[in-house]
């Protein structure tokens, strides 16, 4: 099997269409987001596509729920230097570091 089918351009920028629809999506309707967000992962995972850190941030990584008011906390953690989102669902911690910038060289 060709193993570079997948590396097409066209196929990644449709698949990074899709997912940003998907996420678009899962914030207007709550009862289907846990679901697009499953499919936004598949697509991503099957076209090897990154998926964008603002899209990453909105859902947990342990039980894979959107994050919706009301089923996650956020707070700052000095100590780490990262920004907490908790799930209530699943009580894991998702953990995104807000370090200082790196200087320039």
């Amino acid at each position: 099997m060709d193993r570079t089918r997948n590396q097409d351009p066209k196929l990644q920028q449709i698949a990074e269409e899709r997912i940003e629809i998907l996420f678009q999506e899962a914030k207007l309707n709550p009862e289907y987001a846990n679901r697009y967000v499953f499919l936004a992962r598949k697509i991503a995972m099957k076209l090897n596509v990154k998926i964008p850190k603002e899209y990453k941030m909105r859902y947990c990584h342990k039980c894979y729920r959107y994050f919706s008011a009301g089923n996650f906390t956020v707070r700052t953690n000095a100590k780490t230097k990262a920004i907490e989102y908790k799930c209530m669902e699943c009580r894991h911690v998702n953990r995104y570091g807000y370090a200082r910038e790196k200087a320039v060289r």
